[in-house]
C-alpha cells in the first residue's frame, strides 16, 4: 500500500483519532443498538458537523456532566444505519462510500434531522442516480419530508414516465393508498406526460 500523502493525512485525522478511541467523551446509540454495542465519539466533532447534535449538547446535563461520558440516543437509526452516519461524520468525503450508500435512504432522512447538508447532498445525488421501480415510490415519500424540490420532481417524472409498467405493482397500490390527493395529480400529469411545464419523454438533466 503506497504511503499517504500529506493532504490525505491531514484529510483523516479525525477518523484517525476516533479509530484510537483518543480522548473519546460521548456516547452514541441507535434505536436498536445492544449492550456494549454504543459508538464512542468526540462532542466537539459531532457538534461542528451537525447543528442539532451541537444543539442537544449543549442541554445542562451535558454542560454538569464533570468528565463523565454522556450517551445520546438516535432512536430513529439502526445500529448499521448510526455506523455509517458516524463514519461519514468523521470521514471528510466528496462521495458516498458503499456502506453508506447500503444505507442512503436512511442517512438522507438523518442529514436533514441532524441539520448535516453536505451528506443530504450527496444522499440525493446517490437517489436520484439509483431511481428504479422498485425504490421510486419511497424516495418520492422522502423527497416531500420535508420538500426537496429537486428530488420531488426527479421522482416524480420517473413514475409518469414509467407509469403504464408501474400501475400493477404492489408499491403503485401501497403509494396510492397513502398519498391519494398526489396520486391523482400524477394520473392527470401522465395524461399528457408533463410536469411542472417540462415533458416528462425529455431525458434527465444532469446534476451536480
Amino acid at each position: 500500500m503506497a504511503p499517504q500523502s500529506n493532504l490525505e493525512t491531514f484529510l483523516g485525522g479525525f477518523a484517525k483519532i476516533l479509530g484510537e478511541q483518543w480522548q473519546v467523551d460521548l456516547l452514541l446509540k441507535a434505536g436498536d443498538t445492544k449492550e456494549g454495542e454504543a459508538i464512542s465519539a468526540h462532542k466537539l466533532v459531532m457538534a461542528a458537523r451537525s447543528e442539532v447534535i451541537k444543539k442537544i449538547l449543549e442541554f445542562d446535563k451535558f454542560k454538569a456532566s464533570d468528565g463523565k461520558i454522556e450517551t445520546v440516543t438516535l432512536s430513529e437509526l439502526k445500529q448499521e444505519e448510526l455506523e455509517a452516519l458516524v463514519e461519514f461524520i468523521y470521514n471528510n468525503r466528496s462521495m458516498l462510500s458503499e456502506k453508506e450508500k447500503k444505507h442512503v435512504q436512511s442517512l438522507y432522512k438523518a442529514a436533514d434531522k441532524y441539520e448535516i447538508p453536505h451528506l443530504r447532498d450527496l444522499c440525493r445525488n446517490e437517489l436520484i442516480a439509483s431511481l428504479n421501480s422498485s425504490n421510486v415510490f419511497n424516495i418520492f415519500e422522502l423527497s416531500v419530508i420535508p420538500i426537496d424540490s429537486t428530488l420531488y420532481d426527479y421522482a416524480v417524472k420517473f413514475i409518469i414516465r414509467n407509469l403504464r409498467t408501474m400501475c400493477d405493482s404492489a408499491e403503485f397500490k401501497v403509494f396510492v393508498s397513502r398519498n391519494p390527493d398526489l396520486s391523482v395529480e400524477i394520473m392527470k400529469a401522465s395524461m399528457t406526460r408533463r410536469w411542472n411545464g417540462q415533458f416528462c419523454d425529455a431525458a434527465f438533466v444532469s446534476f451536480g
